[in-house]
């Protein structure tokens, strides 16, 4: 990390391109979509960006029980996918919060896009100091998020403290692993001064430190290893598609990717679906 630049504005460096919703757009066009009238279908090759997609985000929703009566905050909510996915499929409101800017607006226009703006809106701000009051929320959600950030006493703290009694964190991450260090770049950090990660028992501890019961927790590593095999096997026939990941991450993705998969297979990383009770 640069000594004249902040944590946060590596991070932002990382993820951001000024003109990314000119790009979806455009990818969606090319395929031959009518990009004044999408569904959630046609965004779902760039949606979902954490490993194993749409079904680790309708699993989660399951889990954590989503139903129309709540209201969830998205911590890292990115580009909205998975926003707009559960509020579709559950009717629930989600409110989006990120730390880079372009997302939170390109988010927004993808939900005016997909006819979801009554239910998703999207803030810009730091999940270290979140810009909600107490007890605001019935759900706080994070899927891979807590990679990019050191303070995980503080993001904990904060997700407990904008949930209402009784209400649940719904947590899918990468966590440490038992056999040696990330191999660089991966999706979330092109350098290890922007990767945090902790194993799976300092991630239990973290929470039951903050006050969270442990409602249940699932490994799902082997799931994302065969994910990211297929994955593997499906660029190496047919090449990137038109709209993917990779145009989130650049030329850089597919050495991403390649390292994503090697940490998983070697046990440098594992995969968790958590949820807590406040």
């Amino acid at each position: 990390m640069s000594p004249s630049r902040s944590l946060d504005e590596d991070i932002q460096q990382h993820y951001a391109r000024p003109d990314l919703g000119t790009a979806i757009l455009a990818a969606l066009a090319n395929a031959g979509k009518d990009v004044t009238n999408l569904t959630p279908e046609d965004l779902a090759p760039v949606d979902e960006f954490h490993i194993r997609g749409r079904q680790a985000t309708l699993e989660l929703a399951r889990a954590v029980g989503l139903d129309a009566a709540k209201h969830v905050l998205d911590v890292g909510s990115g580009i909205g996918g998975l926003s707009r996915c559960i509020a579709r499929e559950f009717g629930c409101r989600v409110t989006g919060v990120d730390l880079t800017n372009e997302y939170c607006r390109v988010a927004t226009m993808l939900a005016e896009r997909v006819s979801l703006s009554h239910l998703v809106s999207y803030r810009h701000g730091n999940a270290l100091n979140l810009p909600f009051p107490d007890g605001s929320f019935d759900v706080v959600w994070t899927q891979h998020v807590a990679m990019n950030i050191p303070d995980k006493a503080t993001l904990y703290r904060e997700m407990y403290r904008v949930l209402k009694a009784g209400g649940a964190l719904a947590i899918y991450d990468i966590l440490a692993g038992h056999a040696g260090s990330v191999l660089f770049p991966v999706p979330w950090a092109r350098l290890p001064e922007t990767s945090f990660l902790v194993t799976p028992n300092q991630l239990r501890q973290l929470l039951e430190d903050t006050g969270f019961a442990i409602a249940s927790w699932k490994d799902m590593t082997p799931a994302a290893r065969e994910w990211f095999a297929n994955l593997a096997r499906t660029i190496q026939q047919s090449g990137l598609p038109p709209l993917g990941f990779h145009m989130l991450l650049g030329p850089e993705f597919q050495a991403m990717a390649q390292n994503q998969r090697r940490n998983l297979e070697e046990g440098r990383i594992v995969l968790a679906q958590v949820i807590g009770r406040k």
